[in-house]
């Protein structure tokens, strides 16, 4: 039996078994959407509604080990199982953040209060596990059919402000739109009282589940809500761009067609999360050094100028070292490998590029979303073969023998104050193509320059 065949079972066998007691289980929150949009959600929520919690936890401790993530909440799981089953609870706000509720288990509140709670109609759906009668109190069918976002109350909608990101989030995954008044009330909440955990969470779920993830920054500017959380992307908005090679307009433009590009790209990445990132950041210098020349604009050594915002954007969103590491250097490396493969440089500089990439896989695919991201009238040239049978170039460059600490010490040297130079010159004379031998010879000749 597959994990998902065994959770319906037990799904079912808990329905069964609240039945016998009086009460009800529904299937809620986005396993009834899936479900309803065809697709079967291997996550599975149930809402226990008429039973006291005491009578639920006895009926849990019949079907496995019953484990309590929140029992003061009325949630329950079961161990190794994928089934989360809750009571209807009440929700009040004490504070502005998004954990500040004091939340209060009402088993009897009524399948209408309960998913009044809920953020947008189409989440607020309820499906008897038993019957598989749909419960629809707020229009989530119609809407759903329609693929539209409309929210379910204005008091408990404004309370948490993460719903304004949950809303572009799902907007970008489904292709929906947000119905107007939606967008209204979201244009009046603070974002300011999210962590960066939760707004990184709802950013990374649009960037590896949506197919065009450029919808997630089109409805937070349509929503008023880029400027305290993403205020170096809002800075690409109207920045130009030279008309010749960038067709589709502004720097925005731009960066939100690279994106939906990157997405169809990610899972060959080597890290996605990073490397959607890098989709994004890459462009972040062009509003700090974009001019007019002669007729002609031009974002002269943007790739560079941009590290700054990009680290300040990085640092806001995460504390991942090696996250961020990785953005920064592709970020600095993504106008190189194109300008290589267009100039058909030598061996040795695509070497050296590859040698100071991360990433030098993802570094080409970022390369070429970039490319595609742009509505050049002219015609373009994918660049990804020559780039690819450059890093095997390099790859096998590298895999030779290179000149070792060991080595320089056979050779009489001593460690201190130039070895590390010297090891970096025999590695710059791997790159260039030179054996061993050679580099070895030229090193020692080197280390007498520096004596």
């Amino acid at each position: 039996m597959s994990d998902t065949a065994r959770d319906m079972h037990v799904a079912v066998t808990l329905a069964e078994k609240v039945a016998s007691r009086g009460g009800t289980a529904y299937f809620v929150g986005g396993f009834v959407r899936d479900r309803l949009r065809g697709e079967e959600g291997k996550d599975i929520d149930i809402e226990v509604h008429g039973i006291a919690p005491q009578t639920l936890e006895e009926i849990l401790d019949t079907l496995g080990e019953r484990l309590s993530i929140g029992e003061s909440f009325g949630i329950y799981n079961l161990k190794h199982c994928g089934v989360d089953i809750a009571m209807p609870r009440k929700e009040k706000l004490v504070g502005k953040g998004h954990k500040d509720f004091d939340v209060f288990v009402d088993p009897f509140i009524g399948t209408k209060k309960a998913a009044m709670r809920r953020d947008f109609t189409v989440n607020a759906l309820m499906q008897n596990v038993l019957s598989g009668e749909v419960v629809d109190h707020f229009g989530g069918l119609e809407d759903l059919k329609n693929g539209v976002l409309r929210h379910v109350n204005d008091e408990t909608f404004a309370e948490d402000p993460l719903r304004v990101l949950r809303g572009a989030q799902f907007a970008a995954r489904f292709e929906y739109t947000l119905a107007p008044e939606t967008v209204e009330i979201c244009r009046q909440i603070r974002l300011d009282a999210l962590s960066k955990e939760r707004v990184a969470g709802e950013l990374f779920k649009a960037f590896l589940k949506a197919d065009r993830p450029s919808i997630f920054f089109s409805v937070l500017r349509e929503c008023k809500a880029l400027t305290f959380w993403f205020p170096e992307v809002e800075s690409l908005i109207g920045v130009p761009q030279n008309p010749r090679f960038h067709a589709e307009g502004d720097v925005w433009n731009h960066t939100l067609l690279v994106l939906d590009e990157a997405a169809k790209k990610r899972e060959k990445a080597n890290f996605p999360k990073g490397f959607m990132l890098s989709a994004l950041t890459h462009d972040f210098g062009k509003p700090l050094c974009t001019e007019t020349v002669d007729g002609k604009i031009h974002a002269y050594a943007h790739e560079v100028k941009g590290l700054g915002s990009a680290e300040r954007f990085l640092n806001r969103l995460t504390n991942e070292k090696k996250l961020i590491e990785y953005v920064l250097n592709m970020t600095r490396l993504h106008m190189r490998p194109n300008i290589l493969a267009s100039d058909r440089s030598a061996v040795k500089k695509t070497n050296v590029l590859f040698d100071e990439a991360i990433d030098p896989e993802d570094l080409i695919l970022l390369c070429a979303a970039d490319d595609r991201g742009s509505l050049s009238a002219e015609q373009k040239t994918d660049y990804t073969d020559f780039l690819t049978e450059r890093l095997r170039l390099y790859r096998e460059t590298m895999a030779k023998p290179g000149v070792t600490g060991q080595d320089l010490r056979d050779a009489g040297l001593r460690p201190g104050k130039n070895f590390t130079e010297l090891l970096k010159y025999a590695h710059k004379l791997q790159l260039s193509g030179l054996n061993k031998e050679a580099a070895l010879k030229q090193t020692l000749a080197r280390a007498k320059e520096l004596t």
